[in-house]
C-alpha cells in the first residue's frame, strides 16, 4: 500500500467521524497554544529586563552600602548597613584610571508645589553626568549645571509627566516651584522615558545632589552609579572602587559593587529556567491530548471491527493495518499542532498588543518543540489501537455486527 494511499483512507476516516476528529484536534491545539503563549510570556519578560538594563547605559557599575558576601544581598536591603556612603566617597572614586564618570544618587520623595497645583513626587539628588550614564535625554532646557557638587544649587529638572501636571500647558523652564520647605528654579524637562528599572523617569524630579540631601537632612548616599571607560574596564573598575572605599573605611569591606552584566546575567539565568518550567507544565497537557487520543481510537477500533477484518480478509497484513492507525494519528496531531500553533501566535499578538511594553515574542525553540512534542505524542499513543488493532482475527471480525 502506497504512502499516499495510507494518507488518504486516514483522511476520508477522519472526515467520517467529524465530531470525534474535531475534538481530538481542538485537544491537541490547546496544549501547543498553552506551550507557544507561556514561553511567549516568559521570554517577553526576559526581553524586557535585558531591554531595561539597557537602558541604564553602558559600561555600568552600582556601589550599594553593605556587604553580599556576608548577607547574601547588600546589608542596606536587611538593615544592616555598617556604613553609609557619602559624597566624599562617590567623588573619591574617580582617581581610578577605570572609571570614567560618577553619578551619586540621593532618592527621597517630597510635596512639589507651584502656583495652586500640588503633588507628591520621587525627587531624585544627583549631579549633570547622571544624564550620560543614564543615557538620557532632554526635552526642553539644560540638564543640572557642572561645578562642585557639594555645593547647593536652587534648580531642579522636571519630568515630562511632572511637568504637565504641575504647569499644563503653559512653559515651565524658568519658573520657580517649592519643593518640601525650599524653593527651585526649573532649567530643564526630561524628555518622555517610562519606566526604567521601576523608576518611571516621567515622574521624577531631579535635584543636584547637596541640594538634595538638604532637603532630606541626611549626608548618606542611596547608591553610587560609576561609568567604566570600556567593557575591557569594568573589572578593573570594580576592583579599584572595593579598594578605594575600603581605605576611605578604614581597611573594612563593607560595600558591595555589582556590574550591569552580572546583574543581567543572573535575571537570563532565572527567566529562562521561569520560562522552560512553564513551558513543561504546559506541555503536560500535550501528554493529556495524547491520551486522549489513544482513548479515542481504542473505541475506534472497537467500532471499526468489520472494516479492518474486511482489510485482512482481502490481504492487507498487520504492519499495514498499523500504518493506517498510525497515519490517522499523524494526520491528527499535524492537524491539530498547526491549529495550536496558530492560536498561540494569536494570542501571543493580542497579549502584545494589549501589553505593548512587553515584548511577547515566541522563541523559536518553543515553537518547534511544541510541534515536534504534538506530533511525537500523538503518534506514540497510537501504538497500542495500532496493534490492537492489527491483532484482530478477521473471521471473528466479520462476523460481529
Amino acid at each position: 500500500m502506497r504512502t499516499a494511499d495510507v494518507l488518504r483512507f486516514a483522511s476520508f476516516s477522519l472526515v467520517g467521524a467529524r465530531t470525534r476528529t474535531l475534538l481530538m484536534i481542538v485537544a491537541m491545539a490547546i496544549g501547543v497554544a498553552a506551550v507557544v503563549v507561556l514561553t511567549s510570556l516568559g521570554e517577553g519578560a526576559r526581553r524586557y529586563v535585558v531591554g531595561q538594563f539597557s537602558s541604564l547605559g553602558t559600561h555600568l557599575l552600582i556601589v550599594f552600602p553593605g556587604r553580599s558576601e556576608t548577607t547574601g544581598n547588600p546589608g542596606m536591603l536587611l538593615g544592616e548597613t555598617p556604613r553609609d556612603l557619602t559624597l566624599d566617597d562617590a567623588l573619591t572614586l574617580t582617581r581610578s584610571r577605570a572609571i570614567r564618570r560618577i553619578a551619586p544618587l540621593t532618592v527621597g520623595s517630597a510635596l512639589v508645589t507651584t502656583h495652586k497645583r500640588n503633588r507628591e513626587t520621587p525627587v531624585l539628588g544627583s549631579t549633570a553626568d547622571m544624564l550620560e550614564i543614564r543615557q538620557m535625554s532632554m526635552g526642553q532646557g539644560q540638564f543640572l549645571p557642572r561645578g562642585d557638587p557639594r555645593q547647593a544649587s536652587p534648580v531642579c529638572v522636571l519630568g515630562a509627566k511632572v511637568r504637565k501636571e504641575l504647569f499644563g500647558s503653559q512653559p515651565a523652564v524658568g519658573e520657580w516651584l517649592r519643593i518640601g520647605d525650599r524653593r527651585f528654579r526649573v532649567i530643564g524637562v526630561l524628555a518622555s522615558q517610562g519606566q526604567s528599572m521601576g523608576f518611571d523617569t516621567d515622574e521624577l524630579v531631579i535635584v543636584p545632589v547637596a541640594s538634595a540631601q538638604m532637603l532630606f537632612n541626611t549626608s548618606s548616599l542611596f547608591r553610587i552609579l560609576i561609568e567604566a571607560r570600556g567593557r575591557e574596564s569594568i573589572a578593573r573598575a570594580k576592583q579599584d572602587a572595593l579598594d578605594i572605599l575600603a581605605q576611605r573605611h578604614d581597611g573594612e569591606k563593607d560595600v558591595t559593587v555589582v556590574t550591569q552584566d552580572a546583574i543581567l546575567a543572573t535575571f537570563d539565568r532565572i527567566l529562562r529556567a521561569l520560562t522552560l518550567a512553564v513551558a513543561g507544565i504546559a506541555a503536560i497537557s500535550l501528554a493529556v491530548a495524547g491520551i486522549l487520543i489513544m482513548n479515542v481510537m481504542l473505541i475506534a477500533v472497537s467500532q471499526r471491527t468489520q472494516e479492518i477484518g474486511l482489510l485482512k480478509a482481502i490481504g492487507a497484513a498487520p504492519a499495514q493495518i498499523r500504518a493506517l492507525f498510525f497515519a490517522e494519528a499523524a494526520v491528527l496531531s499535524f492537524t491539530g499542532a498547526l491549529a495550536g500553533l496558530l492560536l498561540g501566535l494569536l494570542g501571543s499578538f493580542v497579549i502584545g498588543r494589549i501589553y505593548p511594553v512587553l515584548p511577547v515574542i515566541p522563541p523559536w525553540w518553543a515553537v518547534a518543540a511544541a510541534f515536534c512534542t504534538a506530533l511525537v505524542t500523538g503518534i506514540l499513543f497510537s501504538v497500542a489501537p495500532a496493534r490492537r488493532a492489527s491483532r484482530l482475527d478477521p473471521v471473528e471480525s466479520l462476523a460481529r455486527h
